[in-house]
């Protein structure tokens, strides 16, 4: 997963196969069966967090696989900052803060990539602070 600005590839019409390798290259897993299963804990996770037209509109976005698995999800009643994301990610999947921070961070930057920068914006805009980092942006607060 990289944070520093480089090419952005065309992702429209990426099928989830090359979606799996993207996220299997990016976030250096072993095999893409690994890669599909941190996708899917991701993109419910996301699934349970976002609501309105920017959940509609990101699933028209996704692969349909992707999509599926996102829009299954019945969001929270409360959202969660994206520290608290990622902690709920680290305990759904038996994993480390650190592996969950890598493995949401590599999922989120191709989603946000899919997503495109008018639609990502939105995204954040609706979610609780802590995820721009997590889509690979910049988080910038203002100054009291």
């Amino acid at each position: 997963m990289s944070l520093q600005p480089g090419p952005v590839l065309p992702t429209a019409g990426m099928t989830f196969d090359q979606m799996l390798e993207r996220v299997r290259y990016e976030g250096a897993y072993p095999t893409r069966e690994r890669a599909g299963e941190i996708v899917r804990a991701v993109l419910a996770g996301l699934g349970r967090q976002l609501t309105g037209e920017e959940r509609v509109d990101l699933a028209a976005r996704l692969p349909v696989e992707a999509a599926t698995v996102f829009a299954s999800q019945v969001p929270a009643p409360q959202q969660l900052t994206g520290r608290e994301f990622v902690k709920d990610l680290a305990a759904r999947t038996g994993g480390t803060p650190a592996t969950a921070r890598w493995d949401t961070g590599t999922v989120l930057t191709t989603v946000g990539q899919l997503a495109g920068h008018d639609l990502l914006t939105r995204i954040l805009a609706q979610l609780p602070s802590g995820y721009g980092l997590l889509f690979g942006r910049a988080e910038l607060t203002q100054a009291a």
